[in-house]
Parts: structure tokens; C-alpha cells; sequence
């Protein structure tokens, strides 16, 4: 059982115990939509650019999270039409030279293809929890001014729905919004930010709970208690464990291997060898009988001598 659960271990947490630290993703969406090019006020009544603005919250928070956090960026604007361009940060640790860089580039221009884009992101969290067998936390954040257009079908509802069955957490801001977002109801956690200062807390607020202090870090003590189980359960739990549900938003997950014929008829024969070492039930009937007669042939032969 030990060998079991030594290597349950290492299906459920090799990348966090290499590392010693529980690894957290985020992975942005920035609407640089044409809208964004229009302004907010500020406390002082000031006229600050959408984008503006959230480029300077996103800047100075960024910058404070820890450094066990990966971070990536993903921007649709006019700036970065074309396939791959729509990563200016790609998820990974954070550098805040380059992370500053690719702050400042998004251009406000084009629509809103907020479920695509959505889409792309949580596809990218996906792969990453895949590399870290399913440990850390995998979280969406959409910061945005309008309603998805530019796209056919109602994505927003079906990827959001999709994303958030996976275990992605889903925090959207609607940035100086008229109404709330059709999101607002849909999501984890959705705040109105419709002021620069109100822009830059809302971001704070969704970081701070990225780097609160988790109590879901693997310990010795959970794995002492899973070799108390027996091997078939631990057997079921590293399969369940290993594949974990990381194929593409919108997509059907891939069908489960079947065996091959040479794999199947190996296995009906060791349940045959298996069968035959064991003694059935009429194996057990004849020894119960012929235990009994040696009792009885003894007992006769006991009384016969003490009689003559």
C-alpha cells in the first residue's frame, strides 16, 4: 500500500512540492474595444481615457502579487489583429519590465468578441492546469465596457457556462457601463467600476483574493490517512486524478482509450489463472464431509477399546 500511495503523491502534486509553493494563474481579458477610446471622470472631475485607466490599474497592481503567481494578458484591440498577436503577455511568471511593456501596448479599435476571446483565455488555463496535474488556482478576469459583438451566436453565455463547469474562477468588471453586464448574474464575482479609483479597487479586490492564504496545500498528514485505503481506491482516485477535464472550451471531451485485444484477452487470463488457484465451492463440501468421517471414525474407535 505504501508503494500506492507514494505514487498517488506523485500524480496529485509534483509540480507544487518541486517548487514548494502552491502555483496561482490568472489569465486577463482586456477589452481594447473602440469604446475604450472614449473617457470616464475621476474624483477631481478630471476626463481619464478608458483604457487609460485601466492600463494604470492594471500596472500598479500587477506589480504586487506574488511572485508564485502567473500572470498573462490577453488583449483585443486593433493593435494586434492576427492569429497569436492577442497574447501580448503570455501566462506564465511574472517579468515587470516585459509585463510593463505589454501594458502599454493595446490601441483601442475594432469590436467586442468578448466570448472568443474568453474562450482563449480559459483554453490557456486549461493547458496550464494540465502541466501542474490539476494543483493551484485558475482564475478568468474580464475587464470590460461593453456587450460582446462581432461574433456569431451567442458565445458569451455558452463559453461562460463552459469555462465555469471546469472549475475556472470567472470575475468580470464592467468598466463606466450604463447597465450591468449580462455577466453580472452569469460569473463568480462582477463589479461596476465607473471611475478610475473605483477601476483600480475593483482589480485590487480580485488579485487580494488570488493572493489570500490557501489551506488546500498537500501535507504529510493527507497522504498517512490514504494509506489506510486499499488499493483499488487508490488506484480509482490516480486515474480520476490523472485525467482531469482540460480538453477545449465548447469542445467534447476526447473518448476514453479502449483497451487493445492482446490487453484484454492478458487480463482474462490472469483472472482465470486467478480462479483456478482458488478452491470452489464443491472443493469445500467434499473437505467438510471427509473431516466429519475422521472425526466419526475416531470417536468409534475410541469407545470400541474402552468397551473390550
Amino acid at each position: 500500500m505504501k508503494s500506492m500511495t507514494f505514487l498517488l503523491a506523485l500524480l496529485i502534486a509534483p509540480a507544487a512540492w518541486a517548487q514548494g509553493v502552491l502555483t496561482d494563474n490568472v489569465a486577463i481579458v482586456l477589452d481594447a474595444s473602440g469604446s475604450m477610446s472614449s473617457s470616464m471622470s475621476d474624483a477631481q472631475g478630471n476626463r481619464v481615457v478608458k483604457i487609460d485607466a485601466a492600463k494604470a490599474a492594471l500596472n500598479e497592481v500587477l506589480m504586487r502579487l506574488p511572485k508564485t503567481t502567473n500572470v498573462g494578458l490577453l488583449v483585443f484591440s486593433a493593435a494586434n489583429v492576427g492569429i497569436g498577436r492577442e497574447w501580448v503577455y503570455p501566462l506564465g511568471p511574472r517579468n515587470d519590465a516585459i509585463l510593463k511593456a505589454a501594458i502599454s501596448l493595446p490601441k483601442p479599435g475594432n469590436g467586442t468578441p468578448l466570448g472568443t476571446y474568453m474562450k482563449t483565455g480559459a483554453d490557456l488555463l486549461l493547458r496550464q492546469r494540465e502541466k501542474q496535474f490539476g494543483y493551484g488556482t485558475y482564475r478568468l478576469l474580464v475587464v470590460t465596457d461593453g456587450e460582446a459583438n462581432n461574433e456569431p451566436g451567442n458565445l458569451v453565455d455558452r463559453h461562460t457556462k463552459d469555462i465555469m463547469s471546469r472549475g475556472i474562477t470567472v470575475d468580470v468588471i464592467g468598466v463606466d457601463m450604463k447597465a450591468r453586464h449580462t455577466l453580472a448574474t452569469m460569473v463568480h464575482s462582477y463589479r461596476a467600476a465607473n471611475d478610475p479609483e473605483s477601476l483600480k479597487r475593483a482589480i485590487s479586490e480580485v488579485f487580494a483574493e488570488v493572493s489570500a492564504k490557501k489551506d488546500d496545500t498537500a501535507s504529510g498528514e493527507a497522504f498517512k490517512a490514504i494509506e489506510s485505503l486499499p488499493n483499488e481506491i487508490a488506484l480509482a482516485m490516480i486515474q480520476a486524478i490523472s485525467e482531469p477535464m482540460n480538453h477545449h472550451i465548447g469542445e467534447k471531451p476526447p473518448p476514453k482509450p479502449v483497451a487493445s485485444n492482446a490487453a484484454q484477452q492478458a487480463d482474462h487470463q490472469q483472472a482465470d489463472r486467478q480462479q483456478a488457484q482458488q478452491p470452489g465451492p464443491d472443493c469445500w463440501k467434499v473437505g467438510i464431509v471427509v473431516l466429519l468421517i475422521v472425526v466419526v471414525v475416531a470417536i468409534i474407535i475410541i469407545i470400541a477399546r474402552q468397551w473390550y
